[in-house]
């Protein structure tokens, strides 16, 4: 960590979110530091760039290091503030971060402009020096030109300030798109006042919705729309009309009905589809025909239409096994459970039952194994093995008292970096997992600064006095954002901006994470991090082996709903002509390519697909499926060795894949470590579809 004096233009010294850098003092930063200390460090950036502006040449030491340093204190502190949006979006943190959001939007905007700075970074580009730096140095400049680009820095006067004023509406727009779904999850409870509605569900469920309704100050059991609450209750409660009630207000999510408790004000029909418009609008802007086009300049993938080729593909390849899964639970659900008429509603639970009776393994039984302790020791074991590294607990200020903090060495010692980990879903917290930066590696003008990662998750939070345990999906869950974490944590790279996921394609980002979950399907590392929450009796092969069974069960219906969801993302971002078509008529379009079940008219899966609208997929969910192919490669590599766990298969893969991070093209990093392109053979072997990819090729 790096730690440096704050400039005598600062505002208010004693202001938290004005400090060095390094690890944020979540002890002490408030709501109302968020506007004085943005705001500072906007003039500040904007007076270093006046400065270096009118500098001499343009040179590495003199021009990109003072300006990348420069620019990392306004990221610090504003990822601060973004991070405690997300996991405290409370009235304070909302009121702070939308009242900045425009200004914030608005100084990137111009930066992406400013024609000095594309001038310099070209010239850079052109001397005699560029050849002379760094491999990752070379990287950084290339990918600053194309950005510059990409934000209409070749664009006429008018034309950059309606292209800046369409970044801030959307960044604006995304922004509400969450928080309009965040409300209308919290909007909604189920009560349950009669014990009998409760039955066929899990004692842990149970007991979680009694202590929900007793901290309400209710009587009875309640259950929200939240992860932790509303799967399992869709997976075993035996009431089909309650699950019917259920599912409708979740797939109603932040949409014109309000049955489900939410208020008209945060239907998100009317901002997604202002959203379409002006992403297409920014597209003809640069001179594309689509915003798909836009998206993909900076992604492995070429084209729109290798991307609609890879994702045709896949869905002719899984298709057929998606039909037999369905067909299997219809027939299924009439013989053993009398639902004649398999709706929605009932997919949970009859797969649940059929998963049962089929392989007698149940993700609640599994569950009583995996207690949070374990896990994340299991996890750090796993990640010694195969990256020879050290994670032990650390003590830093965390914004919730529940979230941990972890420091990682090396074997000889060295710090490599921290991460903070918050593992439990709360009213506050927007929903689903993800890795955030919160330090970027990189050298600065005062030195080599060590980054620093969050961990955040949706899970069940312990209920009394025992400890969280986990299902095996959240255990996954949890591995695949540890691999996000890894892939900033351990890399090697200096250069601001290409170190860590920083500057890595955004279909390929998704490598380190898809691949870290293979590694919780291995018996020695499932053994080892089990223990039964009342025997102390470590995971038992026998269930561990019904596990493996059922790894692959409905797996085709799984591909076909992601296929669904990618295939959507791409003709809203292609096809989609505002004024004309409905966005909920191409997701009909999506389906019928991919979808082997209808769902009910009122459904309104668009309004809630926060990947596209709220988070940085739009145009690139297709990402998942793509690096799904490469992360299965990859971990085929170990399979081959022998060994999931062979450490020198783990050091090629760090060395070529995590340290390099973004300082080059993800297909060379591939390459580097396979020694060969990506095949689709083990992600179909893997899923248990391999035969599919024999009879389609």
């Amino acid at each position: 960590m790096i730690c440096e004096d704050l400039p005598d233009s600062s505002s208010d010294a004693s202001n938290p979110l004005l400090q060095c850098g390094g690890l944020p003092d979540f002890s002490r930063i408030r709501a109302e530091h968020a506007e004085p200390a943005i705001s500072a460090l906007l003039l500040e950036c904007r007076a270093l760039i006046d400065r270096l502006s009118t500098s001499g040449a343009a040179a590495w030491a003199d021009f990109v290091l003072p300006l990348s340093s420069g620019l990392d204190r306004l990221a610090w502190a504003w990822g601060v503030v973004r991070h405690l949006h997300s996991v405290q979006d409370e009235a304070p943190w909302r009121t702070a971060h939308n009242a900045l959001l425009p200004d914030v939007s608005r100084f990137y905007s111009e930066l992406g402009q400013n024609q000095t700075l594309f001038e310099k970074y070209k010239a850079l580009a052109n001397s005699a020096g560029f050849t002379a730096l760094k491999p990752e140095e070379q990287r950084f400049v290339t990918n600053e030109i194309r950005n510059f680009r990409l934000s209409g820095a070749e664009l006429q006067a008018a034309e950059k300030l309606r292209f800046m004023e369409i970044r801030e509406e959307l960044s604006s727009l995304a922004a509400k798109f969450s928080e309009n779904l965040l409300d209308a999850t919290n909007a909604f409870s189920l009560w349950v006042t009669n014990e009998s509605d409760l039955a066929g569900l899990p004692p842990d469920i149970v007991a979680a919705a009694r202590e929900a309704a007793g901290v309400a100050g209710k009587e009875g059991w309640q259950f929200s729309l939240q992860a932790p609450s509303y799967l399992p209750f869709m997976q075993y409660a035996k009431n089909r009309e309650l699950r019917k009630r259920m599912y409708r207000a979740h797939a109603t999510r932040a949409s014109e009905f309000s049955d489900s408790g939410s208020d008209p004000a945060w239907n998100n029909a009317h901002l997604l589809e202002k959203m379409l418009l002006l992403r297409q609008e920014e597209a003809g802007l640069l001179g594309y025909r689509n915003f798909a086009e836009v998206s993909l300049v900076d992604k492995m993938a070429t084209s729109v239409e290798e991307v609609f080729a890879f994702l045709r593909d896949m869905a002719a390849r899984v298709r057929p096994f998606a039909e037999q899964d369905m067909r299997t639970l219809r027939d299924f659900a009439a013989s053993e459970l009398a639902i004649n008429d398999l709706q929605p509603w009932d997919i949970p639970f009859a797969s649940e039952k059929l998963k049962t009776a089929r392989y007698a393994f149940s993700e609640q039984e599994a569950r009583r194994y995996f207690s949070e302790g374990k896990v994340l020791a299991g996890l750090f074991r796993v990640v010694k093995r195969l990256f020879d590294i050290e994670i032990e607990e650390d003590i830093a200020p965390v914004w919730e008292e529940s979230a941990r903090f972890y420091r990682i060495r090396s074997s000889m010692g060295e710090l490599l970096g921290h991460f903070y980990v918050d593992l439990y879903a709360r009213a506050t917290k927007r929903g689903g997992a993800w890795m955030d930066s919160a330090v970027s590696r990189g050298r600065t003008e005062k030195g080599l600064q060590t980054p620093v990662a969050y961990l955040v998750c949706n899970f069940s939070r312990p209920v009394g006095d025992k400890e969280a345990t986990f299902t095996h999906a959240e255990v996954e869950t949890l591995f695949h954002e540890a691999g996000h974490g890894f892939h900033h944590l351990l890399t090697q790279v200096d250069a601001l901006g290409v170190s860590g996921i920083d500057g890595v394609e955004w279909d390929a980002v998704e490598l380190p994470s898809q691949f870290m979950e293979n590694f919780c399907w291995e018996w020695e590392v499932a053994r080892e991090m089990s223990a039964h929450v009342e025997t102390g009796e470590a995971l038992p092969r026998e269930l561990f082996d019904r596990m493996l069974q059922a790894r692959n069960f409905q797996s085709g219906m799984a591909a076909a709903r992601q296929l669904e969801f990618a295939l959507f993302d791409m003709l809203l971002h292609t096809d989609f002509t505002p004024g004309k078509d409905d966005p909920l008529m191409l997701w009909q379009a999506a389906r019928k390519e991919a979808a082997v079940f209808p769902l009910p008219e009122w459904h309104r899966f668009p309004n809630s697909f926060a990947h596209i609208f709220g988070g940085g997929y739009a145009a690139g969910y297709y990402s998942y499926k793509w690096a799904e192919v490469l992360s299965a490669d990859a971990y085929a590599a170990f399979e081959e060795a022998g060994d999931p766990l062979d450490a020198a298969t783990g050091a090629r893969f760090l060395a070529e894949i995590l340290a390099v991070g973004g300082s080059r093209p993800a297909l060379e990093s591939f390459l580097a470590f396979r020694g060969r392109p990506p095949s689709p053979e083990a992600l179909l072997r893997h899923s248990g579809m391999q035969d599919v990819m024999i009879r389609n090729s």
